[in-house]
Formats: C-alpha cells, structure tokens, sequence
C-alpha cells in the first residue's frame, strides 16, 4: 500500500477490503497539502483530481462520493447515478466503493461476518445524534450481532470541545451517553466521538467494533483537522467487496 494510508485490523473477511487516506503523498499545496481530495475544499481543482487519480489506481473502480450534509440519509452505491446529499453508503456488489470523506468527523466501516455488504458512514456528532449509524445497519439488512465496524481517524476526546446543544441532543436519547463527556468549563465539556459511536453500535446490536483513537487534531503531520486549521483538505474512508476467491 503506497504511502501511510491506513488499512483496517479488524476481523473481516479476506475479500472485504477497507482503506483510509491520510493527508500524505499528493501534490496538494500550502493549507491542502498534500494529498486533498475534497473538490469544495478551496483547492485546485486540477490538483485535487491529480490525488483522485492516484486514490483510483488502487481502487476496483471509481469511489461512489457523496455530498455529505451532516444528516443521516444512507444510499445504495451501486445505484448512484451522481453525487446524492447523503453520509452513509452500502452495497453488495462486488468493486463497487463506498466512500466518505472525512476531517475531523469519524469514518465508521461496516461489514458482516459472511462478507455479504459493506458500509460506510460519515459520522460527526449531527449525523451521530440523527442516526446515521443506526440508519446504516438498517440498510445493511442483516442481524447487527453479524456486524463487524471499524472506526477510523477522528478528532480526539481531549480536543472536541463542544457546548450543552451537543451534550443534549445525545442525552435525549440516552442518559448513558453522558458518560462520553467530560466537563471542560462552565457550559463546555470535551466529547469523545469514538465512544458515542460505541454506544450507538452497541445499542444497535453491534458488539465487534475495532479501531478507534487516532486523533485528527493532534496528529496536524498525518491528518486533516477542520477545526484545527479551518482552511484544509479532506482524506477518505473507503470499503469494497472483491469477488471472494
């Protein structure tokens, strides 16, 4: 695998094949470099299709984007016909891409034990609270306990300082989500995507999940953070089923 991407380790099946860039390796400049590949990043375009290229090469076929909205919508990626608002795909076709991009927001991976359909959801905390993963294992269509989920980069709980309308929107649907914030300062506590995710996945019935901890904040060497630099780039979250051997 070509520069420091990042390859899950997780349990799954051999043919499911899962993949997150890093900022790293790309010919990206200045606030975006190097490795961009958000075409509304403010970068230049001819750049930004440079990096999609050398993504590509290493990919059955093209990604299946999405415009991501911050929502909770899931679609099918081998149906997609252009670039749909929505944060979460899935397929069950094999070299069909499902991808997400990320900066900050956490990079959920899904597969089942079979290697049947594969996902992915972009899931900051207005995606997280609306949904997003639960809708995810909805369209999955299996029994969750068959899930397996791998979280990728995210920023970090001693970097995501949030305010009480964040603290609420979870709480509201579970009081146990309290325990994934940690009281900052008056009205500001820091708040720990990866384990909101845990208790998303384990209430849904998912108990094998993987990954989790890097830090896009902290690590400004190997990863994007929007709320870190503002201006900056994007990396991917990408999942596919190869024909299974």
């Amino acid at each position: 695998m070509p520069h420091d991407w990042i390859v899950p380790a997780w349990p799954a099946p051999p043919h499911v094949k899962g993949l997150i860039t890093t900022r790293n390796g790309g010919v990206s400049t200045g606030a975006h470099a190097s490795f961009n590949l958000g075409l509304r990043a403010g970068d230049d375009e001819s750049a930004v299709l440079a990096n999609r290229a050398q993504l590509r090469a290493q990919l059955p076929r093209d990604p299946a984007w999405l415009k991501q909205v911050h929502g909770a919508r899931v679609v099918r990626a081998d149906e997609l016909t252009g670039v749909p608002d929505a944060d979460a795909s899935y397929t069950r076709q094999t070299a069909t891409v499902c991808t997400v991009m990320i900066a900050d927001c956490l990079p959920v991976l899904l597969c089942d034990s079979r290697g049947s359909v594969v996902a992915v959801a972009h899931a900051g905390w207005r995606g997280l609270s609306s949904g997003v993963i639960e809708n995810t294992i909805a369209a999955m269509d299996v029994a969750p306990g068959e899930l397996l989920a791998f979280l990728g980069p995210a920023i970090g709980p001693d970097a995501f300082e949030v305010g009480p309308d964040v603290r609420d929107a979870f709480m509201a649907a579970d009081p146990a989500a309290g325990t994934a914030f940690k009281p900052q300062r008056a009205g500001k506590w820091f708040a720990d995507l990866f384990a909101l995710a845990r208790q998303r996945l384990a209430r849904s019935g998912v108990h094998r999940i993987y990954g989790g901890g890097l830090c896009t904040y902290r690590d400004a060497a190997r990863f994007y953070s929007y709320r870190r630099d503002k201006t900056t780039g994007r990396m991917a979250a990408l999942i596919w089923l190869e024909a299974p051997k």
